[in-house]
């Protein structure tokens, strides 16, 4: 009977704790600059060029795993930079086949929505512009779930131009 007793209270302090806790913080604004980070599992879904359109899962699979940093100037307009390794199997076997680094800017387009404007950098030798539309899906406190399109377009390393539909999913802190 003791035991159940001091359990009781003691839910009841930790009770009031975190609820002090939650007020203290909601009742506290945003502050900026505001750095946050992710990370995500990228898959190009199809790519079009003058070349013949190709579809991932067809006869190979191609899986990018983004990691980034966002530095938010306002609740507004943010910098972002992006690595993502990418990884490709094809034919029983599977190798890292590109490393992209993809500097952008951040526009917040409210109720969870965020355009990414990014550059494309690739080991591959290709170059261009990612257009990346991005939706906070869950968002909780210490973290939040995203889903988001990116359009990758791609030059040079003597390739025809290239774009691509993509989907990529992740987890933002």
């Amino acid at each position: 009977m003791l035991f159940k007793k001091i359990l009781f209270i003691t839910a009841i302090c930790l009770q009031a704790g975190v609820a002090a806790k939650v007020n203290a913080q909601s009742a506290t604004p945003q502050t900026y600059p505001k750095v946050t980070a992710y990370v995500g599992i990228l898959h190009p879904l199809v790519t079009f060029s003058s070349a013949g359109t190709e579809a991932n899962f067809d006869k190979y699979y191609t899986v990018g795993m983004p990691v980034g940093i966002n530095l938010w100037k306002s609740p507004k307009i943010g910098f972002s930079m992006e690595f993502v390794p990418t990884v490709r199997a094809e034919s029983g076997s599977s190798k890292m086949n590109n490393f992209l680094f993809h500097p952008g800017v951040l526009l917040s387009l409210g109720k969870g929505f965020t355009f990414a404007g990014r550059a494309a950098f690739e080991t591959s030798g290709r170059y261009g512009f990612t257009p990346v539309f991005n939706k906070t899906v869950i968002k909780n406190k210490d973290c939040s779930y995203f889903v988001a399109v990116p359009l990758p377009v791609r030059f040079g390393n003597d390739k025809p131009t290239a774009a691509t539909i993509g989907f990529q999913f992740g987890i933002a802190f």
